[in-house]
């Protein structure tokens, strides 16, 4: 099924390429070295697990109507690759559950994602299809999960030859970017290459020809305090300051020779776009290389085109070049999501504010989750000069990272009123950015807490301050989706 005419406009607004930058847009000169990807095999075959690689039945065609049109009939999905389990793995991904790439291969990553689903709804956690499950998905089923794109000049822009292995080769590249059409697309639209490929047979992806695509949700827009790492299960869980999970992405995370770190650690800083240091005294040595390179940016480079610094040094969470192999990779030590997740998430966390966990052995996010709340009230207040830059796409100066100071937690006699005045001045402000004719702050809810305050109202003076960005620039419009709202079940 297609959309009517302005479907491109409409799928670049819900897929922006690119986002404004990031406010730590040139922390990428001065970035720690980071440990970087295990290399990874560009020529697989498809799907995201070793399960699909193993001679499971593969679609040998597929149509757009045959995803929208694919109906779930009770039990598991079908084994192997189908139009039902791509149509699932779409509705996840508007959900707020990332499945990954759309590829319509039942495996690891996609069943981790329904287990992610039925987390948050409260349901028994198998991973597998149910009717219950069904009908909590189909709630995200309004719109058309397919539409047609036709392919620009732009699309076809800045691509690369290939990309090398050797990290000496890759620093001589003016950049890390796409190897052709068909992979730039592909992410855009959160699809595996090969799945894009099938679905549109005998097509020459070159400017001008018109494809059909998935289409994926547009951004999330939240403020996200609190990330959860479960390296068992390979999820990303991202929560905001009222402990509700704002998202859930799959994951590379580290490996039994290099371990991501343990505990607790904070957001220091967010790059788009980053170079990366390859440093053989700090990290590993690549090869025959011993001397330090810098590899420049782009989607294919060793940490993908984003960049979330951890206050545990030359750690953070990133992009990758090969999105379908989150499950079969292995990284040294970071968290690895796709580059259209982690660029999501980089726009959600707050430097200083985020903390992200990353759990034992044994201990899984739904038996922490619930400490969410507890941890905001008991935890020690940050206190800060000044707020973090807001997302804007004029910001281009470097992060300061000023210490906090940390306070034993007392709740003021005044509480109560400060968060009023908080309220009331992100109010203010907000209805100075954006005029008379757009919503403003609701006001403080009665017994609301400080920091719950506060952490609200920075959220809605950063989203007034990208609105009036984006008005700013007609070039840069971003789609967005407010949090997705709890599945019910359609009335019988």
């Amino acid at each position: 099924m297609a959309f009517a005419a302005g479907s491109n406009a409409a799928l670049a607004e819900a897929n922006p390429h690119p986002r404004p930058p990031s406010r730590a847009a040139s922390v990428t000169a001065t970035l720690p070295a980071q440990a970087a990807a295990v290399p990874e095999a560009r020529d697989t075959v498809i799907g995201t697990t070793a399960s699909t690689a193993s001679g499971k039945k593969g679609l040998r065609r597929v149509s757009p109507a045959e995803i929208e049109t694919a109906t779930y009939d009770g039990g598991d999905l079908p084994a192997g690759q189908s139009a039902l389990t791509a149509k699932v793995q779409i509705l996840l991904d508007r959900s707020g559950i990332s499945p990954g790439v759309v590829d319509g291969w039942r495996g690891g990553m996609s069943e981790s994602a329904l287990k992610a689903f039925q987390r948050r709804e409260g349901m028994p956690m198998t991973g597998r299809m149910s009717p219950d499950l069904w009908s909590r998905l189909h709630v995200y089923a309004a719109e058309a999960l397919t539409d047609e794109y036709t392919i620009t000049q732009a699309d076809a822009a800045g691509l690369v030859d290939k990309i090398p292995a050797d990290y000496a080769d890759k620093a001589a590249m003016r950049s890390q970017g796409y190897t052709s059409v068909l992979e730039r697309l592909s992410e855009r639209f959160h699809m595996d290459e090969k799945f894009l490929a099938l679905l549109n047979p005998g097509v020459k992806f070159e400017p001008g020809a018109t494809i059909s695509v998935t289409r994926p949700a547009k951004p999330i827009r939240a403020t996200v305090t609190r990330i959860i790492i479960d390296k068992e299960t390979r999820r990303v869980a991202a929560y905001d300051v009222k402990g509700r999970m704002v998202a859930d992405y799959p994951a590379t995370v580290g490996s039994s020779d290099t371990p991501s770190p343990h505990g607790t650690h904070l957001v220091k800083a967010v790059a788009l776009d980053p170079t990366y240091t390859y440093n053989p005294q700090r990290n590993f040595k690549q090869g025959k290389n011993d001397r330090v390179l810098i590899i420049p940016p782009g989607p294919n480079g060793p940490v993908g085109d984003v960049w979330i610094d951890l206050s545990e040094p030359t750690y953070g969470l990133h992009g990758t070049a090969t999105p379908s192999r989150l499950f079969v990779n292995q990284s040294h030590g970071c968290v690895r999501l796709t580059n259209w997740d982690a660029r999501e998430l980089a726009h959600m966390v707050k430097a200083n504010v985020t903390t992200v966990e990353f759990l034992d052995p044994g201990v899984r996010i739904e038996d922490v989750a619930h400490s969410a709340v507890a941890m905001e009230s008991s935890a020690p207040i940050s206190i800060r000069a000044s707020r973090p830059p807001a997302r804007s796409s004029s910001y281009a100066a470097p992060i300061q990272a000023e210490p906090a100071v940390a306070a034993p937690l007392q709740t003021p006699t005044n509480a109560a009123a400060i968060a009023a005045a908080v309220q009331e001045a992100a109010s203010t402000v907000a209805g100075k950015i954006a005029g008379n004719d757009r919503p403003v702050a609701a006001p403080a809810g009665r017994g609301e807490a400080l920091t719950e305050a506060l952490a609200r109202a920075e959220a809605i003076a950063d989203e007034m301050l990208s609105q009036r960005a984006q008005d700013a620039s007609p070039d840069a419009q971003v789609g967005s989706r407010a949090l997705p709202p709890p599945a019910q079940k359609p009335q019988l």
